[in-house]
């Protein structure tokens, strides 16, 4: 329960409404939450008659899903003999068995082989395509939300630090470069740095020497860091544009250059599912 602010999914208090919210809300939670000495149909059908299904309506629709999941030869086998992948998916049936509007995946690839999170994340790709359909990603896999969803939402100590489409919170990030070069002897290095730093640029120097990062200004031009370089008698062997990603994005966000991500929530058809907090 939120301590704070109020939490609204399509326009209702979830602590007024929370009743009549659970039948449009799927959840997939992080932990197994398997029950052993059920197989699969049983598993999933149960899903369907806690969410108010009929039974025979739930079971029609627990053989439907694990066919379309790729279940179908397992459906009678007991959750106890179902592989990572297996269970990952039944709890993916689970989660769609009454046919909700909005998903909340708790780290929907953990646990899975290369594999695996391949076919996971193309099974959440062609939900997120389908009418009507909204996708609510919370992971530590930052490929994860760059592959299935459009928006994301950045938290760091429970606060937002960054949120916005994932073009948006990409193009925001500083024109960076990575450089290497040789010189005679460390005091040349050291004005090289303090030559770029005269010249607007923030440095930050690698982990080895004559190396470094630059983020410089977007009128700045590639030539200038050459003409530096040969003022200052160094050789300048390697310049490239940093490439950005969302994990690279996160830890310059958070200033945490080698730490693991916390999670991040990824959202897909955001505006079609009005969900805010």
């Amino acid at each position: 329960r939120h301590t704070a602010g109020t939490v609204r999914v399509y326009g209702s208090d979830v602590t007024r409404n929370g009743v009549g919210l659970r039948g449009r809300i799927g959840y997939m939670p992080e932990r197994e939450g398997v029950l052993p000495g059920l197989n699969g149909i049983e598993y999933v059908g149960l899903a369907g008659e806690l969410n108010g299904m009929p039974r025979k309506q739930s079971l029609r629709r627990a053989h439907e899903l694990l066919s379309q999941l790729g279940l179908e030869e397992a459906r009678y086998r007991r959750l106890e003999n179902y592989s990572a992948g297996m269970v990952q998916r039944i709890k993916l049936a689970a989660t769609l068995v009454h046919d909700p509007d909005l998903l909340l995946l708790d780290e929907p690839t953990s646990g899975l082989d290369p594999d695996g999170r391949t076919a996971m994340l193309s099974l959440l790709k062609s939900l997120a395509r389908r009418p009507g359909k909204s996708l609510v990603l919370s992971t530590h896999l930052l490929g994860d939300i760059e592959r299935v969803c459009r928006h994301a939402i950045i938290l760091e100590e429970g606060a937002v630090a960054a949120s916005g489409t994932l073009d948006e919170l990409l193009a925001g990030q500083p024109h960076a470069f990575l450089l290497q070069w040789k010189s005679d002897n460390d005091a040349i290095s050291g004005e090289f740095l303090a030559a770029l730093q005269r010249s607007g640029a923030e440095v930050a120097p690698g982990d080895e020497l004559g190396q470094a990062r630059a983020v410089v200004s977007e009128q700045w031009a590639t030539q200038q860091f050459f003409q530096l370089a040969r003022e200052c008698g160094v050789t300048l062997t390697g310049l490239e544009p940093e490439e950005m990603d969302l994990s690279t994005m996160y830890r310059r966000l958070v200033g945490k250059e080698t730490a693991a991500p916390l999670p991040v929530i990824g959202l897909a058809k955001r505006e079609e599912s009005e969900v805010s907090s």
